[in-house]
């Protein structure tokens, strides 16, 4: 009968082996699982960071695109106002040259009712 309980032995060695071998592998398994878990989030968080900056990117060309119009119309205003400023200079010349006029009108009326 020896012969037969060494077999027992044996195969329950045999068994407690691949019960150890199923623990490390559903161990490795998990451990896998968590990592491919925490890598699938922080690739969400790329993403979701990329999207964002995509996002900032596109409202910064925004802007930019509103501050040329700006500074277009801007530009256009003092052209205009630059056009308007020459004319009230040459208004201003000829109001000069009239008042000299009529001062030397004036002189020369005193002059003849002397």
């Amino acid at each position: 009968g020896a012969g037969r309980g060494q077999g027992k032995m044996a195969a329950g060695g045999a068994a407690d082996a691949q019960a150890r071998f199923g623990h490390s592998v559903k161990g490795l398994l998990t451990e896998k699982v968590t990592s491919c878990g925490t890598d699938v989030i922080a690739l969400t968080k790329q993403v979701l960071k990329g999207s964002r900056s995509a996002e900032l990117l596109g409202q910064a060309a925004r802007n930019m695109v509103m501050q040329e119009d700006a500074i277009l119309h801007s530009e256009d205003s003092l052209r205009k106002m630059a056009i308007i400023t020459t004319h009230l200079q040459y208004q201003q010349e000829a109001i000069q040259k009239n008042v000299e006029r009529s001062s030397n009108l004036q002189d020369q009326l005193s002059h003849l009712l002397k």
